[in-house]
């Protein structure tokens, strides 16, 4: 009788290392002892080894110069960019002149049209009101400046973006390789290509719109390749089996499943172009953004914020204006005769506004309609300088906090952080972006980390990586809080969206000098301008993430007794991971876009060396830093992307 031997017993591992993050951390320690002593050996530095940078300063310096030399006489210059800067001023002064030619009645009157044909009669009312504050203001005419040019940006912005969303919504190749071309228009800070443009186009009308267009077309490539995507397969296989022809595919079926994530990215379009609208008054653009970076200059927060409140205006008025296009389902739009007839009764009645105003000879606002902020805004500001900054009982002042701040905060983490060898943070980088992605999200994160230090400007990366470390813990602090508070109460998320819409749309520009009044210049500020930057993007994704989450699950843990926080922390915040791990990434993308904006306030490191770089012309330094923050936001990106977004294609 054949005897059956038992199977060896298998050896146990503990449970810590049957952990797949476990594994990984394993791989990277055992790379890392074999790595490290070699590069100990040749490069024996605590900073990165000057050996393995590389000088882009002088073919920088002479692509710099032979655009100088020859921008007047070369074929390039004259007969392309050329025509496209002559096409721009003559769209943005098309559009200006019919601005002007409609009035501030007949401007007005159309707005409000558009909005009650749109979103019905309480957004008409808050867009007429919105119109009539602009010229109360006394910033009629700068507001149209503006309204003119956003109008050709946007549009421009529009068309680009959604050719690049239509390549890539249907080519799956295409969509890869325009991907990181995405992320560098958006995370490339507008001051670093501010100066390439400027040297292109000069200074004016063509190198601010061409500016906000490279800042401005990534959202509505993304969203329109993300609604080509994810168009129902069962319509799409009904109108194959009709034999559609692929164009007829695209315009019948693909594109209004669309509609909706179309909108969306108009939306987001619009919003991006107002944002830059002060910025690309740095090169000439005019208007309302002009009048801001003048009472800056001059430091006249009350001037500043009679010109900001109209950009605000402006983009609060047009993201209701077209949210609200964009929550009209098809069966609501009716028959196309339906749907043209009221557009050409609101065109009518306002050419009919347009010419009694003009009859009436009041095209132009009255100049005694306007209201005077200035003086009380800058009494109020003096007054919170003079109580706030300093002596305040018991708290001990603004600028004691911001003291303290940078001593027991942003010292200790930035020299921490340059203490460490470079080949540590590498390791880190590799770590963190490896347990919460795939190798390949962690060989992109080092490599973006490691060209950081190539391009020789490791430490004050290392600067700029520790301000925006600290301004990302305080605003997803502040920004969780806010969120939970608001998905758990509708009347506090209906009181929070105003103050969440004026932080989001108000100029950086225009809240650094209150911050400035308050925190005294440094880094602190520059933090405290990126958090309140990015504060209400991380507000309204955990809201929406939490309040997405399963009724169901909320139901069957009530039924079991869980009280409001165990319903909190054991189902709605586990659910809602994906949400707020966007969240945490939205967080990041939007510190870094502040990054610049905190160098013109004492912030210093990459920030003051792209704003250096702007302002004196030195394509090096500005191109270099701008480049040193796009490897940041990539390495940063990367390390806090979902892993549900990567690992479908596996590790």
């Amino acid at each position: 009788m054949a005897t059956v031997t038992a199977p060896a017993p298998r050896l146990a591992l503990p449970g810590v290392l049957r952990h797949r993050a476990a594994h990984k951390l394993l791989l990277l320690a055992l790379a890392a002892a074999i790595l490290v002593p070699l590069a100990n050996a040749h490069w024996a530095s605590g900073s990165w080894p000057h050996a393995l940078t590389v000088d882009l300063s002088g073919p920088l310096g002479r692509a710099n110069d032979w655009i100088i030399d020859n921008r007047d006489s070369s074929p390039l210059f004259l007969y392309f960019f050329g025509y496209i800067s002559n096409a721009v001023v003559l769209s943005v002064r098309a559009v200006y002149l019919v601005l002007l030619a409609a009035g501030w009645a007949g401007v007005t009157a159309f707005g409000a049209l558009v909005a009650w044909r749109v979103a019905g009669v309480r957004l008409a009312i808050g867009t007429g009101v919105a119109f009539l504050a602009c010229g109360l203001l006394g910033m009629w005419v700068p507001t149209m400046q503006t309204l003119a040019l956003m109008v050709v940006a946007v549009l421009t912005s529009v068309v680009v973006g959604a050719l690049l969303g239509l390549a890539g919504g249907l080519s799956e190749r295409t969509d890869r390789a325009l991907r990181p071309v995405l992320d560098t228009m958006q995370v490339l800070p507008a001051f670093a290509y501010l100066l390439p443009v400027v040297l292109v186009f000069g200074i004016g009308v063509p190198a601010a719109v061409l500016a906000t267009v490279v800042y401005a077309a990534p959202p509505m490539a993304r969203l329109t390749t993300l609604g080509l995507r994810n168009a129902d397969p069962e319509v799409l296989e009904a109108v194959d089996s009709l034999g559609a022809t692929g164009r007829q595919r695209l315009l019948t079926a693909r594109l209004p499943l669309a509609r909706r994530q179309l909108l969306l990215g108009l939306n987001q379009t619009i919003m991006m172009a107002l944002s830059m609208a002060v910025i690309a008054s740095v090169i000439g653009a005019g208007g309302l953004g002009d009048r801001v970076y003048q009472a800056l200059a001059s430091v006249d927060v009350g001037a500043a914020l009679a010109a900001g409140i109209p950009i605000v205006l402006l983009a609060v008025v047009l993201d209701r204006v077209t949210a609200a296009a964009g929550e009209q389902t098809d069966a609501s739009a009716g028959e196309p005769g339906s749907t043209l007839r009221p557009w050409l009764y609101a065109l009518g009645a306002t050419v009919a506004v347009a010419v009694v105003a003009r009859l009436a000879g009041a095209l132009d606002w009255p100049s005694g309609w306007t209201l005077n902020i200035a003086e009380p805004v800058n009494r109020v500001v003096d007054w919170m300088t003079a109580h706030l900054y300093s002596g305040v009982p018991y708290l001990g002042g603004t600028a004691d906090w911001a003291g303290h701040f940078t001593t027991w905060v942003l010292d200790p983490v930035r020299d921490g952080l340059q203490w460490l060898p470079w080949w540590s943070v590498l390791l880190i980088v590799a770590a963190l972006a490896w347990v919460i992605g795939t190798w390949r999200t962690a060989l992109t994160a080092v490599l973006a980390m490691a060209a950081i230090g190539v391009l020789g400007v490791w430490k004050p990366s290392l600067d700029t990586l520790s301000q925006v470390l600290a301004a990302v813990a305080v605003t997803l602090v502040l920004g969780f809080a806010t969120g939970i508070a608001a998905a758990r109460s509708d009347r506090f998320e209906r009181a929070l969206r105003p103050v969440l819409d004026v932080c989001q749309t108000m100029p950086q520009f225009v809240y650094l000098i209150p911050v400035v009044a308050l925190f005294g210049v440094g880094r602190a500020p520059a933090v405290a301008a990126a958090v309140v930057y990015a504060l209400p993007a991380v507000v309204r994704i955990t809201t929406q993430g939490l309040r997405d989450v399963d009724p169901a699950a909320l139901e069957s843990a009530r039924s079991l007794g869980a009280t409001s926080a165990q319903q909190l922390r054991q189902i709605q915040l586990p659910l809602a991971r994906p949400a707020l791990l966007l969240a945490v990434n939205q967080g990041v993308v939007l510190v870094l876009a502040v990054v610049i904006i905190g160098g013109l306030v004492g912030g210093g490191a990459l920030g003051y060396d792209a704003v250096f770089g702007l302002a004196q012309g030195d394509l090096a330094t500005g191109l270099v830093a701008g480049a040193a923050i796009v490897c940041l936001g990539l390495m940063l990106d990367r390390v806090t992307q979902p892993t549900e977004r990567r690992t479908k294609k596996g590790a």
